[in-house]
């Protein structure tokens, strides 16, 4: 009888401890000292409207934004868009008809605006919700954008260089560019 009057205590302690305090704790220290990551690191323009997370990529498709990666999962994008926190590739092999012929499509789409197709403007991310594009992925449309805007492009490298994010810890990954942030600098500027 005292083993199962100690099973149970244990329980109810551990219970306690990891159903509640420890999720209370952590949750206290998210919101006082990490407020914006713990708030989903959404971004709001001069209005005070939410436009976004710096943490999902968005689609955008007027010549006038730099344009992100693509994405198999539809979640910002007309009356299919599903932001319910789906995220996920393809699946499709690399030698799959279905895949090139999307990746041929998606080359002549750019080719088309004057882009020259890069890698991040061709494939999606693995979760396809990559926020980032590489520095030769804005580059290709630096001078779709500042036509649109009817912008210098020095003005609008400017804007990439400065939204440019190195390496993290200076050695791990590609310097990148969030789209999100990127465009919100181009709305800032008056042409």
């Amino acid at each position: 009888m005292q083993d199962l009057i100690f099973s149970i205590r244990s329980i109810a302690t551990l219970w306690i401890l990891t159903a509640f305090l420890y999720p209370l704790l952590i949750f206290l220290i998210g919101q006082t000292v990490f407020p914006f990551q713990a708030n989903g690191s959404l971004l709001t323009n001069a209005q005070g409207e939410v436009v976004g997370s710096v943490l999902i990529g968005q689609t955008f498709t007027e010549d006038k934004y730099f344009w992100g990666r693509p994405s198999v999962v539809d979640y910002s994008e007309g009356e299919d868009a599903n932001p319910t926190g789906l995220s996920g590739g393809s699946n499709l092999a690399s030698e799959n008809p279905d895949l090139l012929e999307r990746i041929k499509a998606e080359a002549e789409r750019l080719k088309s605006f004057g882009v020259e197709p890069t890698a991040n403007l061709l494939y999606s991310s693995g979760s396809g919700l990559d926020p980032h594009i590489s520095p030769a992925a804005a580059a290709a449309q630096l001078e779709r954008v500042a036509k649109a805007r009817g912008l210098r492009m020095e003005a609008v490298q400017s804007l990439i260089t400065q939204n440019t994010e190195g390496r993290f810890l200076g050695i791990f990954g590609d310097p990148g560019i969030n789209v999100l942030t990127l465009n919100m600098a181009l709305d800032n500027i008056k042409s």
